[in-house]
């Protein structure tokens, strides 16, 4: 399939909308009044910093929602307000955020119901309403609701079909796209559809796996049974990592994708000589500003003297993981929780490890005066981060009267 002519096509149709309906006033005056907070902006008022009573909110300087994350939510918005009567569904969560997700059921947007693993697009009606979330949509799917006639409504990131370009760049030249992502993340999925031949890379680990493969050879079955998952039908690891190119999953950590980068260069020099290395290698530029921003803000945060770390952010949102990592290598307590609900009576708290599971700490906030490190992911409304702010400094208050 010519997956560039098809998105072409399709972005031509008059079904398809990606510039909103005109709207965008009204419904930017009730997105913020819906999530945005009059005290994170007196806290960036103040130079980032909050002192209530024995605590001190240090906030990172570039945290919660992105342009794109923005951008999408207001487009699902405009949709219902434009289509008021008409069945809408959206092919994923809009966002990584709960919140957010909840609200767009209250609005009456359905998601797209996943049985044993797969969404069921059978629901959807010939001239339904379908939302494509900030993450993007596989081609399989665009094509099947083009074919459905649903009016589709794009809120695609720019920085994710900025990959889905570079992946189209390499499939032209008969290159392999390695892809820095997570194999089940609806980006990293939707990306691979636009792919000819792909590697879906996790880490450093498996990235170092694979070059020793192309240095030196290996068990191929060991290689396909260790990336079935996470490569394109009919990969075959001894022809098709002869030429490679890399693109990432815009929310992973920007330095690790620039490490896998040079890893992959390294090793391409090595095999083939210096003189032949663009014929076997080559690097777009596909990390996110937002991304990166939130994860220096992030950087330069955990250089303060922080008693403990507060993250921000859907559980199952990427970017949020990836700055929790950032904390935790520094050896400061950091807790990753999704909304202030998680901080529980009896100085508990329930929240997200890296592994994905959820646990309760006992005694997770010190006695005495504190210093809090607080980031949130950029699917997190600023609302959400006012109201841990302000349940953090309504324990400590509660314990100094005790």
């Amino acid at each position: 399939m010519d997956t560039k002519a098809f998105k072409r096509s399709l972005q031509q149709s008059e079904n398809y909308h990606r510039k909103g309906f005109g709207h965008q006033a009204e419904i930017a005056t009730q997105l913020q009044s819906e999530y945005q907070s009059s005290l994170i902006q007196e806290i960036r008022n103040k130079n980032y910093t909050l002192q209530r009573g024995n605590v001190t909110i240090h906030l990172a300087q570039a945290f919660g929602f992105c342009w794109g994350v923005e951008r999408a939510v207001a487009m699902a918005y405009e949709t219902r307000k434009h289509f008021p009567t008409e069945r809408i569904w959206i092919t994923n969560e809009i966002i990584h955020n709960p919140s957010v997700n909840q609200r767009m059921l209250e609005m009456k947007v359905e998601f797209i119901p996943v049985e044993g693993g797969k969404k069921d697009f059978f629901v959807v009606n010939s001239g339904d309403v379908v939302i494509l979330p900030a993450f993007g949509a596989s081609v399989q799917e665009m094509q099947l609701l083009n074919e459905k006639s649903c009016k589709i409504v794009d809120t695609t990131c720019p920085w994710v079909s900025k990959v889905w370009n570079a992946v189209e760049k390499h499939k032209k030249i008969d290159y392999t796209s390695i892809i820095h992502g997570k194999y089940k993340h609806e980006e990293t999925v939707a990306t691979s559809s636009f792919a000819g031949k792909y590697l879906i890379v996790l880490n450093m680990q498996q990235a170092e796996y694979v070059v020793n493969y192309i240095l030196n050879g290996g068990n191929r079955e060991e290689f396909l049974a260790k990336f079935s998952k996470a490569c394109s039908p009919g990969f075959d690891p001894d022809k098709d990592l002869e030429r490679v190119g890399i693109a990432n999953q815009t929310t992973m950590l920007k330095s690790e994708t620039e490490q896998m980068g040079k890893i992959f260069e390294r090793t391409m020099m090595t095999k083939y000589g210096p003189t032949e290395l663009n014929q076997h290698f080559q690097s777009f530029n596909t990390i996110c500003d937002a991304t990166q921003e939130r994860q220096d803000a992030m950087l330069d945060l955990v250089e303060q003297n922080l008693d403990l770390m507060i993250v921000i952010g859907g559980f199952n949102s990427s970017n949020t993981t990836q700055l929790q990592q950032i904390a935790l290598e520094r050896g400061i307590p950091s807790y990753h929780i999704d909304r202030e609900t998680r901080i529980l009576s009896g100085n508990r708290i329930e929240h997200r490890e890296l592994n994905g599971d959820l646990k309760i700490t006992e005694n997770w906030l010190p006695d005495g005066e504190i210093v809090v490190g607080i980031t949130s992911g950029a699917s997190t409304p600023d609302i959400v981060v006012e109201d841990v702010i302000e349940k953090i400094v309504e324990l400590k208050a509660t314990a100094v009267v005790v």
